[in-house]
């Protein structure tokens, strides 16, 4: 009687592992709206939409997520940025994440660095709706046409819808 128990107990604890494991992987994609934290004297917007396509591995409270984010006119050029953060949380989480900037064809020189928060919610069955903050950083943004080399950070809010298979 007592290994029928044991087997129902941890027969309670591993199936709920073995499903939400098979909710880890998800992916969608999303929006977000940014805006330099410095005002530029230029003639350039200081703020924004961007647009992403993003991949998560999220199968226990560590997680991993990839992105690459499209942003249509990012201080006057078309930009594409790749992006990979470590995840920390569940519903509630904490990122950090690496990426770097293409701008209008050329790679910029150096990665740029960002501190993430959001809200990760299942709204129905494998459907995700992920509301984030994040902060980048980097070193300049140097681009050939400029006077002179942009430096500003930059914060973003955005959501993002996704799939879990």
């Amino acid at each position: 009687m007592k290994k029928w128990i044991i087997l129902v107990v941890l027969a309670l604890f591993v199936l709920p592992a073995v499903q939400a494991a098979d909710q880890a992987h998800r992916i969608g994609g999303g929006v977000n709206y940014w805006r330099a934290i410095d005002d530029l004297d230029e003639d350039f917007d200081d703020n924004g939409l961007s647009y992403l396509a993003s991949y998560q591995y999220w199968p226990t409270l560590i997680g991993l997520q990839a992105d690459v984010e499209f942003l249509p006119d990012l201080f006057g050029e078309d930009a594409i940025a790749p992006a990979a953060y470590l995840l920390v949380g569940g519903a509630i989480y904490a990122a950090a994440g690496v990426g770097i900037v293409n701008y209008d064809g050329e790679w910029a020189d150096d990665p740029f660095f960002a501190l993430k928060a959001g809200l990760n919610l299942e709204l129905l069955p494998s459907i995700y709706l992920d509301v984030s903050g994040s902060y980048r950083f980097n070193s300049e943004i140097d681009l050939g046409d400029a006077v002179d080399a942009i430096d500003t950070d930059t914060v973003f809010l955005g959501a993002a819808v996704r799939f879990g298979f």
